[in-house]
């Protein structure tokens, strides 16, 4: 089988104002972040209410959502490229509000959970198409400073979820960030049927069959630069996971700053925000390769700061000092979030749902257990996860260089 990627053409053209589908797409995407974000101050309040067996179970509230994600996203890559990015979101959609619904009727951590997997596996729907309708349009240097905008309008909700869901909480009780959920969603694919048409056609939709399939894996997984690019993305979501997945306890417990948690989460949210900011100005005079280069050395760079406080203070430096570390260290993550999706993506032309797929599940696969091994050290201290961000920023680099010894990489 032939699959003509190396061109890095577009297969459609824009029918919405830049603003619109920037804003659409950061939609479709964004109900992953809201749907871990806003759930974060809860953690606590939903184990104590299920019975939960400690707090590394009320985590998993957050990382089984990733697991989810992970399955469906081998579902609706191979679905999108099958029966088009509209009918992918549609139906991803239905389901994430199904197991919204299970979340909502949840009696036992256990239900809670299932229904945290179903949610997140119908959620991978508008985030791999939504991810597949950009490479559609755009290429290159233009797909990365779409993506950059898109992260812009992404950020607000992890910066925004977290004081949603403590307000909602303190006014009517944990249920209703559910009930959000699914207002939030049923308006997104409400927007996104009237508005976006498909991006795919008929000639260019591949057949639906496992040898396709496997022909199209085949081709993506034995591409080393595009492998390399999914590890490495793998690697730094991992150790970011773990942060998130631990965020509460950090802040509420090891820093005891109670109410203030969602504000401190949000501020270190905005880093990243600003980071995708100046990178939609800079990607294109500078280029992709070079700005991850920049940002990988200086994520380590940082890291290897916030551990040394970390010894200096007895693994609990001052909460000013650790917020002002994380605030520099996530801007360079989040240089790395927009141009490393834009890199593995670059190759994959009519593969793109397939690509997207692969790209989401196997950096999950790798971000879960990557997440757990972290958090599994964490008790008093913040030297677990500042050490994982070295490891695995050091792996990273290591992927990077691994792949500009391939020849025709993207600039």
């Amino acid at each position: 089988m032939t699959i003509p990627t190396e061109d890095y053409k577009a297969h459609a053209q824009p029918t919405l104002s830049m603003t619109e589908f920037v804003a659409l797409m950061a939609m479709l995407t964004s109900l992953v972040a809201l749907c871990i974000d806003a759930m974060l101050p809860a953690l606590n309040i939903i184990g104590n209410e299920l019975n939960s067996t400690g707090s590394q179970q009320n985590h998993l509230i957050v990382t089984i959502f990733f697991v989810g994600m992970a399955f469906g996203q081998l579902f609706f890559g191979p679905f999108a490229d099958t029966r088009g990015r509209r009918s992918s979101i549609l139906l991803g959609l239905l389901i994430f509000c199904i197991g919204t619904v299970v979340c909502m009727l949840a009696t036992s951590m256990e239900m809670m959970l299932f229904g945290r997997f179903v949610q997140a596996f119908g959620v991978a729907g508008p985030r791999i198409s939504a991810m597949a309708i950009i490479r559609d349009i755009y290429v290159g240097a233009t797909m990365a400073k779409v993506m950059s905008f898109i992260m812009m309008v992404f950020i607000l909700v992890p910066m925004l979820a977290p004081i949603l869901g403590q307000l909602v909480i303190q006014i009517s009780g944990w249920w209703y960030i559910l009930v959000w959920f699914l207002v939030i969603g049923v308006f997104t694919g409400s927007w996104f049927m009237l508005r976006q048409p498909e991006t795919l056609t008929r000639d260019m939709r591949r057949p639906f069959s496992f040898t396709e399939i496997k022909e199209a894996a085949g081709f993506i997984l034995t591409h080393r630069q595009v492998m390399a690019y999914i590890l490495l993305m793998g690697c730094i979501f991992g150790a970011f996971l773990a942060y998130i997945s631990a965020s509460q306890t950090i802040f509420q417990t090891i820093y005891n700053m109670g109410d203030w948690f969602p504000y401190i989460f949000a501020t270190l949210a905005f880093s990243i925000g600003f980071a995708s900011f100046i990178n939609s100005q800079l990607v294109e005079r500078i280029g992709m390769l070079r700005l991850c280069h920049i940002a990988l050395h200086g994520h380590i760079v940082m890291s290897c700061c916030l551990l040394i406080s970390a010894v200096v203070f007895a693994g609990i430096p001052p909460i000013e000092l650790f917020i002002g570390g994380l605030f520099i260290d996530f801007f360079f993550v989040g240089i790395l979030f927009g141009n490393m999706n834009a890199l593995a993506m670059q190759p994959l032309g009519q593969v793109a749902g397939v690509g997207a797929a692969l790209i989401g599940a196997i950096s999950s696969a790798m971000a879960v257990p990557i997440a757990l091994i972290i958090d599994s050290f964490l008790a008093a201290t913040i030297t677990p996860i500042v050490t994982g961000f070295i490891v695995f920023g050091i792996v990273s680099l290591m992927l990077f260089k691994f792949a500009q010894t391939t020849p025709h990489h993207a600039q």
